[in-house]
């Protein structure tokens, strides 16, 4: 079974950083890419940052490049999402995600809120 668990958020006011963990386990071997998502309030879930689980093809999306970088520890089973130059706007619920296949990102953790204060 698949568990995906993520920690390090927190409260942090704007231009402060946090890094935010993501542990899983029972992942199998063919994992595809592991991707950190948000959600805001009374917004839809956007997709944030993502990262192949071999190793190469990262991705961010635009309104992070720059300030946000995701990695890995395969020995750790944990991806991690290190966020800078916080703002207001990136307040949300980040959820970290495993896609198992070529089609969708078929595991959620529980989600870590982030709260940037102006």
């Amino acid at each position: 079974q698949v568990q995906l668990v993520e920690s390090g958020g927190g409260l942090v006011q704007a231009g402060g950083s946090l890094r935010l963990s993501c542990a899983a386990s029972g992942l199998p071997s063919s994992t595809y890419s592991m991707a950190w998502f948000r959600q805001a309030p009374g917004k839809e879930r956007e997709f944030v940052a993502s990262i192949r689980w071999s190793g190469g093809s990262i991705n961010y999306a635009d309104s992070v490049k720059g300030r946000f970088t995701i990695s890995r520890d395969n020995a750790k089973n944990t991806v991690y999402l290190e966020m800078n130059s916080l703002k207001p706007e990136d307040t949300a619920v980040y959820y970290c995600a495993a896609r198992t296949n070529i089609f969708k990102y078929d595991y959620w953790g529980q989600g870590t809120q982030v709260t940037v204060s102006s």
